[in-house]
């Protein structure tokens, strides 16, 4: 299992004791799986991680986040996983704790990136509306023009057991993207 040098710098950054003690490693770790699998919105405002700098928190959150998809993506073994974040300078506490919660999510992991589709969606409909703005916040004439598409998508995927068929019905059911005129010009 690789990662990328950002990741790897993020990984590094959390292995360093002075700047994530052990409380605010575990709160990243319980927020980057919870961000994966439960709440997508979920944001990082555990009270163990106030004390850290928001960018390198962002920076290490992106790093957590990569390598547990990384992980799932390629099914990794608990020895893949550990070699890769002794690479990245990890004592051997916080890998077997990145270890034990990836065991914990392994399964719900798994179910997660089997039901994201390797083909493009179906298109069922499309509706679209144009809208027209004349002033913009500061009352400055715009007179620009914009469409408001609205996209509705089949989703063709086998379902296996009850857990894929919520996760089916919570994903994918309409998706509006905002085209700007200059985008048709």
């Amino acid at each position: 299992m690789e990662l990328s040098p950002y990741a790897q710098g993020g990984w590094r950054l959390l292995g360093d004791p002075r700047r994530f003690p052990r409380r605010p490693f575990a709160a990243l770790l319980r927020a980057a799986f919870r961000s994966l699998l439960d709440h997508p919105q979920a944001g990082l405002d555990d009270p163990d991680l106030k004390d850290i700098d928001p960018t390198v928190l962002k920076h290490c959150h992106a790093a957590a986040a990569t390598c547990i998809l990384e992980a799932g993506k390629q099914k990794a073994d608990i020895s893949a996983i550990s070699t890769c974040l002794e690479d990245c300078k990890l004592d051997k506490e916080r890998i077997e704790q990145f270890c034990t919660e990836y065991q914990k999510n392994k399964d719900a992991l798994e179910i997660l990136l089997g039901s994201i589709g390797r083909s493009p969606l179906h298109i069922t409909d499309v509706s679209w509306r144009l809208e027209y703005q004349i002033k913009n916040n500061q009352l400055h004439k715009t007179y620009q023009p914009s469409y408001l598409v609205t996209l509705n998508v089949e989703v063709l995927t086998v379902i296996q057991d009850h857990t894929q068929m919520l996760v089916l019905v919570v994903q994918w059911s309409n998706y509006r993207y905002l085209f700007p005129s200059s985008f048709y010009t």
